[in-house]
């Protein structure tokens, strides 16, 4: 069975997602039009593969000694009293928009895979059992087209187990479709190849070959094409929509920063990470704003874990779980808000710890449904979005 016959049998909504795609070539201008098909939060989840220092981004610690507080400065953003590296001068202006969460940690094993399965599904998988991507089960539980996954799954991070990007104890029938490199190049689209094979390849929202001028404001490169993707499609009536920054951490510049090879020198978050980050981000920002849906879109920014609060003797960081930060912005969050404070080395929370659950729990409650809502496995048992006892951050929406 080939992959357009998989996704045909997997129940994909080819006749929601090819009406709404007339959006995507011609701008947001219709966006009022497709309010009535619309009628829930929307959530773009970015993962920051290779897992982000806190100290170099969102949680600087401009008084702490050299060896912890590393090369960058900490600078003032637009919101009183908010500090964050030097590295995102366009996101200090913007601090208004979005929330950041700077406790986040967790007690498990401080592997890419673990993190990425924590981060994706509020659990850890074990004794075989795989937790679903919560996009898929937000999908499976609203009945809405599946997820999308841009621009690929993310492929070898060291641990050889799961991510957490497909629908796990849910079934295949509800994993989330992911666009081919072909159907996402400009060439296939100039030469007209495939336009009636696939759903995504015959979406206008994945398109972007008359889109110099947004792909300039996003970066012009994969990680800011996937955004401006992920823009349209969201414009377009798609629900859930998964960033990967990154697919891999091994022989490429990521946020992974061991120091030396075949990871990355910290220096490679002033020189490109950084600012590829805060440019896509920034314009994801700026146009969901712009347009008015930012109320109606739940962006979501993180890594895995964070990194050692002491640089390591080849001058980088290495795995920490501890604690580590990451951004909400849109589907009702306040903006311009700090939710807890770590310690003087940004080592442990020492204010409001937060749990990774809690954030799936928070994702829940932005789109209107209960984390203690249910949704049927595979297997024919009832499994909840989120543990029992798990409440949402309640203080983002305040």
């Amino acid at each position: 069975m080939n992959q357009i016959d998989q996704h045909r049998r997997n129940g994909w909504r080819r006749r929601e997602f090819l009406s709404a795609g007339a959006l995507g070539l011609a701008g947001l201008s219709q966006i009022e039009s497709l309010s009535a098909a619309q009628s829930g939060v929307s959530v773009i989840w970015i993962n920051l593969v290779g897992g982000p220092s806190q100290l170099d981004t969102f949680d600087p610690k401009p008084d702490a000694p050299s060896s912890v507080r590393g090369p960058f400065r900490a600078i003032p953003t637009n919101v009183a009293g908010v500090r964050i590296s030097e590295i995102f001068p366009l996101l200090a202006r913007r601090a208004d928009k979005y929330a950041i969460l700077r406790t986040l940690h967790h007690d498990g094993s401080a592997v890419h895979d673990a993190g990425h399965q924590l981060m994706q599904t509020g659990r850890f998988f074990r004794n075989g059992e795989r937790a679903p991507n919560l996009s898929c089960a937000l999908s499976r539980l609203e009945g809405c087209a599946a997820p999308i996954i841009l621009p690929e799954p993310i492929g070898a991070t060291g641990g050889n187990m799961p991510h957490g990007q497909d629908a796990g104890c849910l079934g295949a029938a509800c994993d989330p479709f992911a666009p081919s490199a072909d159907q996402l190049s400009l060439s296939a689209w100039r030469e007209g190849a495939g336009a009636a094979e696939t759903p995504a390849v015959s979406h206008p929202a994945l398109d972007l070959s008359r889109e110099h001028e947004a792909r300039t404001r996003y970066g012009s490169n994969r990680f800011g094409d996937s955004c401006l993707r992920a823009a349209r499609l969201t414009a377009a009536g798609q629900r859930f929509v998964t960033v990967n920054m990154f697919t891999t951490v091994f022989d490429q510049i990521t946020w992974d920063i061991h120091g030396s090879a075949p990871f990355s020198p910290i220096q490679a978050y002033s020189e490109s990470v950084g600012p590829m980050f805060d440019r896509a981000f920034s314009a994801l920002l700026d146009d969901l704003a712009r347009e008015g849906r930012l109320e109606r879109t739940l962006v979501a920014a993180a890594g895995e874990f964070g990194r050692t609060p002491r640089i390591n003797p080849v001058g980088g960081r290495d795995h920490w779980t501890a604690c580590w930060s990451m951004l909400l912005a849109g589907g009702g969050v306040r903006g311009g808000q700090v939710i807890g404070k770590s310690d003087a080395w940004g080592a442990e929370p020492k204010q409001r710890p937060i749990a990774p659950a809690e954030v799936a729990a928070t994702v829940c409650r932005a789109v209107g449904v209960s984390p203690a809502a249910t949704v049927q496995t595979e297997d024919g048992q009832a499994l909840r979005l989120v543990d029992e006892g798990v409440e949402p951050i309640h203080e983002l929406f305040a």
